[in-house]
């Protein structure tokens, strides 16, 4: 996705409420992890990934350890799945928009309403994820490294492409892309050599991207903004440059 539209994108949106999304999605994905597979991160690399995850957004660690107990047992009875929906917003703009939710028959109504409201349409399974490769992806904090020795270092563990970018709050990072099936010998040789990673999950990197006019930007930003006010929103990839 262009750097861009991603900071003019961040930039609209006020803080509080990019914090409250944030932990919102983080506080799901260490809920998943920890009824998936426990709740001690030493045993559960998900959980080690959504913790993680958590850092870097600043979430306080008492909403992390709330998340966990809850996940274990003491009080939760959510299920959350998550669900991707596909879809076209203005101007023919291709998205994916993935979703973390214990109630799916209210969160494809709200995503089709969305993408009505916001002149786009939602398609069907299959119908925009052509477009796409899906690749996971590590933003490491770039302090101390040296990037052509960790090139060098990673591709014998998956790693496909190594680009500069930033996170969600400006900062640099390097960002370690690899092919999905091997993002966890990846996460284990990057936990080996104990390099800092900021953030990981997987993404959808559009295969071609497209240009619009300011104007036209700004329809397919409204649109992202009606999508991302559900709580069940946690990621919007499109194509934009």
């Amino acid at each position: 996705m262009g750097r861009t539209f991603e900071n003019r994108k961040n930039a609209m949106m006020k803080r509080g409420d990019r914090d409250a999304k944030n932990f919102t999605r983080c506080g799901r994905q260490i809920v998943i992890a920890v009824k998936a597979s426990g709740p001690d991160p030493a045993s559960n690399p998900a959980l080690r990934r959504a913790i993680q995850n958590s850092r870097d957004v600043n979430m306080p660690k008492d909403k992390v350890e709330k998340a966990i107990k809850k996940a274990s047992g003491e009080g939760d009875t959510s299920n959350y799945e998550q669900i991707l929906y596909e879809g076209y917003g203005p101007h023919g703009v291709p998205m994916m928009v993935e979703t973390t939710t214990d109630n799916p028959t209210r969160t494809v109504a709200n995503v089709r309403a969305a993408f009505r409201k916001g002149n786009g349409n939602m398609g069907t399974t299959g119908s925009v994820a052509f477009m796409f490769d899906q690749f996971g992806v590590f933003r490491l904090k770039p302090e101390g490294l040296d990037r052509d020795e960790i090139e060098l270092d990673l591709i014998d563990h998956g790693l496909e492409e190594l680009d500069d970018g930033t996170n969600d709050k400006g900062e640099e990072v390097l960002i370690v892309r690899c092919a999905r099936e091997n993002f966890g010998n990846l996460q284990n040789a990057l936990e080996e050599k104990k390099i800092d990673v900021a953030s990981s999950g997987f993404e959808w990197v559009p295969k071609t991207t497209s240009e619009l006019t300011e104007e036209q930007v700004d329809e397919v930003l409204k649109l992202i903004d009606r999508l991302e006010e559900d709580d069940d929103v946690q990621e919007i990839f499109h194509n934009l440059a």
